[in-house]
């Protein structure tokens, strides 16, 4: 078999050669960084028999006819965040490079069904706060009024940057023709988190994307002097805040793949001399249970209202973004857990033979592919110490290896399935 994983590899090294400083990667979506990056990509693809097209939402496109028109998708993102890791996000579009190659060698260029990969464009948001701008115009779930007037740290206009770069914003729905005949898709990533590690087993099969519930919260109370104000005698927001703080934890604890989390609190006035009059949180709640996420919502709004009570204070929630749980494929599941169970079965890694299934707290593109209906699954593969979004993210080269080849024996069970169909 043609398929080379140590070039995958060595291909992932050469971009960050070619895309990092010393703080990290730095391929933020429309920057210089990220273009050069997309054109290195494009010379990756000239050997190879495939027609290559950016669409009208930037996303980037490789495409490899087959004896079907069908389609078999594997995406990636070659975007990351500021300072970010050599593996997020780079590591799916290079091995699924390498992918392509395979079925282009083994099939002399024309594979029993199509073959086509994509390069999502600004999967991370790093840039203006709108993650998954590519695959979500692809998917037809794009929000253009609320996304054109978002501006970078510079005042730079959302709209602006992506015409800099080619794309006009209110085109980018047209992107959604790339569907046609697209019969399934598949993910690899990094995992991002620790779970992997601690089991000590390189991949596992993602069961789907966890659902987020995030909101603002905002205590009242009253501002008064500390020095003169008795303690029975306050009336203190943060305090009632605090105490939402430790409670959101034993509500996640209750459901084993869930987790919440209060990531920004901002007292007023603010000085050391005064009882906090108004506290404002925010708090992200996640579950890949559409039940269990609405029920920690429930009982989180609750405890506020308890807590506030107990402080003599009032509170408030307004919803800053929500999203359902986004379960993949139950047959692309199990093909899955078939050739990572194959692949580690023919390696040597001590955890031979051995598969995990687990939810993925981070959204990533194969949730927006999937919401347009689209068969979908992702594959993780083990992050070392469960770091990402920072220089010192890394995988064990020998796992990214074996991420290859299951994946490429995912891509061959996947097109299998669509001819069966």
């Amino acid at each position: 078999m043609p398929l080379n994983p140590k070039r995958a590899v060595a291909e992932l090294k050469e971009l960050r050669t070619l895309t990092a400083d010393e703080n990290g990667a730095q391929r933020v979506a429309w920057t210089d960084t990220w273009l050069k990056a997309r054109e290195w990509f494009a010379a990756k693809l000239k050997d190879l028999p495939v027609e290559h097209h950016y669409d009208a939402a930037g996303n980037n496109w490789a495409t490899l006819p087959g004896a079907s028109e069908k389609a078999l998708l594997i995406g990636g993102h070659l975007d990351s965040v500021p300072n970010g890791g050599w593996l997020d996000g780079s590591l799916n579009v290079l091995a699924g490079l390498e992918v392509l190659r395979r079925f282009a060698e083994e099939f002399n260029g024309r594979p029993p069904v199509t073959i086509r990969l994509v390069d999502w464009a600004d999967e991370e948001g790093a840039r203006f706060g709108r993650s998954l701008l590519g695959s979500s115009a692809f998917a037809g779930t794009h929000s253009i009024a609320a996304d054109r007037v978002r501006t970078d740290r510079d005042g730079i206009k959302l709209e602006d940057a992506l015409r800099r770069c080619g794309v006009e914003i209110d085109r980018s729905p047209e992107s959604a023709k790339e569907r046609a005949n697209a019969a399934a898709y598949l993910e690899l990533h990094i995992e991002q988190g620790p779970v992997l590690e601690k089991m000590q087993i390189p991949l596992a099969v993602v069961l789907g994307t966890k659902g987020v519930e995030r909101h603002a919260i905002t205590f009242h109370g009253q501002e008064a002097h500390s020095g003169s104000t008795p303690m029975n005698a306050r009336r203190d927001a943060l305090a009632a805040a605090a105490k939402l703080a430790l409670e959101i934890r034993p509500i996640a604890r209750k459901h084993p793949d869930a987790v919440s989390t209060m990531g920004s609190l901002k007292t007023f006035p603010g000085i050391v001399t005064a009882v906090v009059g108004r506290c404002e949180a925010t708090l992200d709640q996640r579950d890949l249970n559409a039940k269990i996420l609405a029920q920690m919502y429930q009982e989180a709004i609750e405890a506020s209202k308890r807590f506030a009570a107990e402080e003599n204070c009032t509170v408030e929630w307004s919803r800053i973004w929500n999203i359902e749980p986004v379960p993949f494929h139950p047959q692309l599941i199990d093909l899955c857990d078939e050739a990572i169970r194959e692949t580690l079965g023919t390696s040597r890694d001590t955890s031979s033979g051995k598969s995990h299934r687990m939810p993925s707290g981070p959204l990533h593109d194969a949730a927006e592919v999937s919401r347009s209906g689209i068969p979908a699954v992702m594959m993780f593969v083990q992050s070392l110490n469960g770091i990402s979004h920072n220089k010192i993210e890394d995988t064990r080269e020998d796992h990214l290896e074996l991420s290859v080849v299951a994946l490429d024996r995912l891509a061959t069970k996947t097109a299998n399935w669509i001819l069966a169909r």
